[in-house]
């Protein structure tokens, strides 16, 4: 289901926090319309009577050039071009640079239901800050069993089967100086079309349970500097039982890769059994990620090393043969 947003949680959802202070000036029975695109629109064209041009769902921004163009038109003239505009069931107009609007924009905007909101704020920067906004809003969500990791700034989701040590090697992990993001339930929203943000709910923010302990506040115990409220995943870590029948990858070339909502990002399968420290694997395991990002790769460097000194070893084979037979066989 696409997610959306009513007007009326756009201005509950404290945009003056991020300097977007929002104003309702008219259509107050219309706070119930749904945005649905994180991307607004601020066409004159519509005006003008290309309204086909406008998308609905999406925010109707006037800046200065539109007020001032409204004011010049005669009443008759600028209720037509609102009905024609309204017509394509835009959510909302925001009127940009604190302008007053034209009285006959704030009557149509009632008659049609359509909430007339106003900011103070100049239009480049409106934009770029309701579109940040929104796009954090309307992003697509999933909840996802594991535990998210801030472990030397990347971010890295845990995985496996209840019980098999996710939360422990986390909090081996906090102990080891990295922060906690989210334990058992990981929301995760896509943010743009190759960004995965992990969070964790609100209500179960700064806990982690361990089984034998219970339910413990990793902030109280360790500190702030423990944990953080949300972090970009770079890395899946899928704890999985050991099992002797399996082939386990030994060199690491091989490259899987874990996808949510269309994107993907590496994922490295990690063997559970007795005497393996997790948390250390895991802290590997980011190293070694952080080290690929960088054009680092320790199995195909060896690889490459290896096919060289083997091409070597057969080039020296055939010149001794060459030799031995007193030139080219």
């Amino acid at each position: 289901m696409q997610p959306q947003l009513t007007v009326a949680g756009l201005l509950e959802s404290r945009s003056d926090a991020i300097g977007l202070p929002l104003e309702l000036l008219s259509g107050i029975e219309g706070q119930e319309r749904a945005i649905t695109s994180p991307h607004i629109q601020k066409t004159g064209l519509a005006l003008a009577g290309f309204h086909e041009y406008l998308q609905p769902g999406r925010i109707l921004v006037f800046g200065e050039s539109e007020v001032r163009y409204l004011d010049a038109l005669d009443s008759d003239s600028l209720l037509n071009v609102l009905a024609a505009a309204f017509t394509h069931d835009i959510p909302c107009v925001l009127i940009t640079g604190g302008w007053n609007p034209p009285p006959q924009l704030l009557a149509a905007c009632e008659r049609f239901h359509v909430p007339l909101l106003r900011t103070t704020i100049a239009t480049p920067a409106a934009i770029a800050k309701i579109g940040v906004l929104l796009e954090n809003a309307l992003a697509v969500r999933q909840v996802v069993h594991g535990v998210l990791m801030d472990i030397l700034s990347l971010g890295v989701l845990i995985t496996g089967d209840s019980g098999i040590g996710k939360s422990e090697c986390a909090l081996d992990l906090v102990v080891r100086g990295h922060r906690l993001v989210a334990d058992d339930a990981v929301e995760v929203r896509r943010r743009g079309e190759t960004d995965l943000i992990g969070t964790c709910p609100e209500l179960t923010r700064h806990h982690m349970e361990v089984r034998g302990l219970g339910v413990i506040n990793i902030r109280d115990l360790f500190g702030v500097a423990a944990t953080r409220t949300s972090k970009r995943m770079e890395l899946v870590v899928q704890l999985e039982r050991w099992d002797s029948a399996r082939e386990y990858d030994r060199l690491g070339l091989e490259e899987n890769l874990w996808e949510l909502f269309g994107v993907r990002i590496p994922l490295v399968h990690m063997p559970v059994a007795p005497g393996r420290n997790l948390a250390i694997l895991v802290e590997v395991a980011a190293r070694n990620q952080l080290l690929r990002t960088r054009g680092l790769n320790a199995a195909r460097d060896l690889a490459a090393r290896l096919e060289q000194q083997l091409r070597e070893a057969d080039g020296d084979a055939n010149a001794d043969d060459d030799a031995e037979h007193g030139g080219p066989v």
